[in-house]
């Protein structure tokens, strides 16, 4: 049974998976959830996920919601190394998802509320939200510009997972104006994935198609 992956191609959770899964050659089948319809509300979704979020991983009676834990758990079907090629690495892979999940993308998601979902609500953003997002963004980007400064991944020398988490918030940066230009080996280092994996860049261009579409047909530029 092929493996279902519920989720909205404007997301860029789903792109996270749907990139995992292209590189380690998992064959998933998309179930189209639209998120600017609501469709992740209905009585339906929620009995795969009560939070009303996708991604959504069905395989056969395995149900996973979680992006990073959807594909810890691909990479462990599928053997893969982007889990980490040693105890070691592995570690330090989930180390950096973790940290990613508490200290990086919950920035980016929120920001994207204020700057992008509300201007769709037409909601004007909250400068002090705002300033406190870009605060703690900047915090944890130095942070990541240090760490790369001497590295071309994450963990070890190959793309692993920490790296496709912790790119996630680039998905909407044009969007969100999210402040990464200011850190050169952040930057240096999300060109050369969509340079050099083929599936990133791929899955970067599937995002925004569906975003310009969206935000195009609700008279939002950016």
């Amino acid at each position: 049974m092929t493996i279902q992956i519920h989720g909205d191609l404007g997301s860029g959770s789903f792109r996270r998976v749907a990139t995992a899964a292209k590189i380690m050659g998992v064959d998933i089948e998309h179930i189209n959830v639209d998120l600017f319809k609501g469709e992740s509300h209905t009585p339906a979704f929620l009995k795969l996920n009560p939070h009303g979020l996708t991604p959504v991983l069905q395989d056969g009676d395995t149900i996973i919601w979680e992006a990073s834990a959807i594909n810890i758990y691909l990479a462990e079907k599928a053997g893969s190394a982007l889990l980490g090629k040693s105890a070691n690495d592995r570690y330090q892979v989930l180390q950096w998802m973790f940290w990613s999940g508490e200290q990086w993308r919950v920035f980016a998601t929120l920001l994207f509320n204020e700057r992008v979902a509300g201007r769709v609500m037409g909601q004007a953003e909250d400068p002090s939200i705002v300033n406190l997002l870009l605060k703690n963004m900047r915090a944890a980007a130095s942070v990541l510009d240090a760490h790369l400064a001497s590295r071309r991944f994450i963990v070890g020398d190959e793309l692993t997972l920490a790296d496709i988490d912790i790119a996630a918030p680039f998905s909407q940066v044009f969007r969100t104006k999210a402040p990464f230009v200011e850190f050169p080996n952040l930057w240096a280092w999300q060109e050369r994935l969509l340079e050099t994996v083929p599936a990133w860049a791929d899955t970067r261009r599937d995002l925004d198609d569906r975003m310009d579409t969206f935000l195009s047909a609700n008279g939002v530029t950016f």
